[in-house]
């Protein structure tokens, strides 16, 4: 079975179809889904959905684009909406320099806020992490290292930063980027890394693997993520889906 880590099922483009894919994807072999937030809204949202669905969990947190809609109140709103049952870890939380909706200096602020939380909640953590390599890699190790389990969401950097979130026990989230042909980085980075450090995700409505880029992703597609890595680490789609799925187990401290 598969394990989608990261997934957008409240996006908008899921409204035509939305309960009728979700209710297929055991049929495609895809066996536990976790939702993650990003702003605001998406925190009811995920809520609305774990609760829908037996095999779909849950992340609470703020990503960086929208840290601006956060104030002390609604840190405190995350901290009790984490606690719930189907609620797995904080995220996605970090920094992106790419589009820089908010000031560095705002971004950093709440990412330490929210991985506090996630210390104190002790709850894994899902980093979202883009033209921000050294500061997201310098926090995590200062803030975070070995004190609850992360992973590194659509993994971009190189494989030298690579080695050193393994080094702290970080897993890296790999997906449909790593099946376009331009992505020698990141081929490089799971030719590189411990199958048992990688973990699968879609991302979903985002980043469709060949053949299907450019349209709307979904868990179902996650199995071409999954023959890409086994071609990379010359092992079997078998050994790729069932070290992936228990990686996952891991990583968010759910039982199998």
């Amino acid at each position: 079975m598969i394990f989608d880590t990261h997934t957008h099922y409240n996006d908008r483009q899921f409204d035509p179809d939305r309960d009728e894919l979700l209710t297929g994807l055991a049929a495609a072999g895809v066996g536990r889904v976790v939702n993650i937030s990003a702003d605001w809204d998406s925190l009811e949202e995920t809520i609305e959905l774990t609760e829908r669905y037996s095999f779909l969990y849950g992340a609470v947190g703020i990503h960086p684009d929208h840290v601006g809609e956060l104030n002390e109140e609604r840190l405190e709103i995350i901290r009790r909406l984490s606690r719930k049952e189907k609620i797995l870890a904080i995220g996605e939380i970090g920094l992106d320099y790419h589009w820089m909706v908010s000031p560095k200096e705002v971004q950093q602020e709440w990412f330490i806020r929210q991985l506090n939380l996630a210390k104190e909640e002790d709850l894994p953590v899902v980093i979202h992490s883009r033209d921000a390599v050294r500061d997201t890699f310098e926090i995590m190790k200062r803030e975070h290292a070995c004190i609850t389990p992360g992973v590194i969401h659509c993994f971009s950097a190189s494989a030298e930063i690579a080695r050193e979130y393994v080094k702290l026990g970080y897993y890296l989230g790999i997906g449909g980027v790593v099946t376009f042909k331009n992505s020698k980085a990141l081929k490089r980075v799971v030719e590189d890394t411990p199958l048992s450090h990688l973990v699968l995700e879609t991302d979903c409505p985002y980043l469709s693997p060949s053949p299907y880029r450019g349209k709307r992703n979904s868990s179902d597609r996650l199995s071409l993520v999954a023959e890409a890595v086994a071609g990379l680490k010359g092992c079997s789609v078998e050994e790729v889906e069932e070290v992936t799925w228990k990686n996952a187990h891991k990583l968010y401290r759910l039982p199998e």
